[in-house]
């Protein structure tokens, strides 16, 4: 058999598995291939034994099918074990960009549908999982009643969700309404609805930066920090992929060197600190810190 049909094969079965809102056209779309190809393969796995169903006339795999159990068998975890395992990943620190993978692994094995509320629970549980249907369907999605911390408002978003960040709490969207790429927290959407339309602009769609402040954006500014040891402790202990970037010189000084997207979630740890942190070949962020702190100062000053 050769690869590109085996391939082809796999990915059929994941999509009959893991999706059952996608027509016989729909399929084909996606594997690039014609829909008597798509009839042609899903009859060779009734062939082998495997039970399609149909749920509003989308073929499903049903995961009762006697081969489909033995291979599920093989990586299967009874509820006790899934329960250490999620336990254990669950004491993993959020900003670990393994976390969410290990959790995808796990709950792949269980229903699809519960991935969500193994993860988040609640209304940010049902808004996951209507994104995750969303994004795999390629569908836009208006995020009702968005609570912007920046913007200060509250109000419906029309957008492409297209992405998650690790552990599901922040999504990537594209906003046509200002032509950008734009990342949401989903502890602040109250409601998602999935539209008819399809994507529009998946040829825009691009994941921006998350620096070790949990700061995002499309583009990076270089800075350099001398550090104290109070303050390398509590760098680390507050943003634990700073560790990664921090150069240890002696027992008492280190040195942060990395990429942020912002000014702004470095520029709070570091005011908190300024007597134990030397801003080094920075001039762009000494300028901001300058500029903050002037403000801060001309805010208190007594009158």
């Amino acid at each position: 058999m050769e690869q590109p049909l085996i391939e082809r094969l796999l990915r059929l079965m994941k999509m009959l598995t893991a999706n059952n809102t996608l027509s016989i056209e729909d399929i084909a779309e996606r594997l690039s291939t014609s829909t008597r190809s798509v009839y042609r393969n899903i009859e060779a796995f009734k062939n082998a034994g495997f039970v399609i169903k149909k749920t509003n006339s989308y073929p499903k795999l049903d995961t009762s099918s006697r081969y489909f159990k033995e291979i599920s068998e093989l990586i299967h975890f009874t509820e006790e074990e899934a329960y250490i395992l999620k336990s254990a990943i669950e004491s993993i620190d959020e900003n670990n960009l393994l976390k969410q993978n290990l959790k995808k692994k796990l709950y792949t094995v269980y229903d699809y549908n519960i991935l969500a509320e193994t993860i988040v629970s609640g209304k940010n549980g049902k808004n996951v999982k209507l994104l995750v249907e969303a994004i795999e369907n390629k569908k836009s999605v208006i995020l009702h009643n968005y609570s912007s911390a920046h913007g200060n408002d509250v109000r419906n978003r029309y957008v492409e969700a297209f992405a998650f960040t690790t552990n599901y709490v922040q999504v990537w969207c594209y906003c046509a309404e200002d032509n950008t790429n734009k990342l949401f927290k989903v502890s602040r959407i109250a409601s998602v609805e999935i539209l008819p339309d399809n994507w529009q602009y998946e040829t825009e769609h691009k994941a921006g930066c998350i620096d070790i402040f949990r700061m995002n954006s499309c583009e990076l500014k270089h800075i350099q920090l001398k550090l104290g040891l109070r303050a390398a402790h509590l760098l680390i202990e507050e943003f634990p992929l700073a560790e990664e970037k921090l150069n240890t010189i002696n027992d008492n000084t280190f040195v942060l060197n990395t990429d942020v997207c912002s000014f702004e979630g470095v520029g709070r740890f570091v005011i908190g600190l300024l007597d134990d942190i030397e801003i080094i070949d920075s001039p762009e962020f000494e300028d901001y810190i300058k500029e903050r702190i002037n403000k801060i100062q001309n805010k208190y000053v007594l009158t």
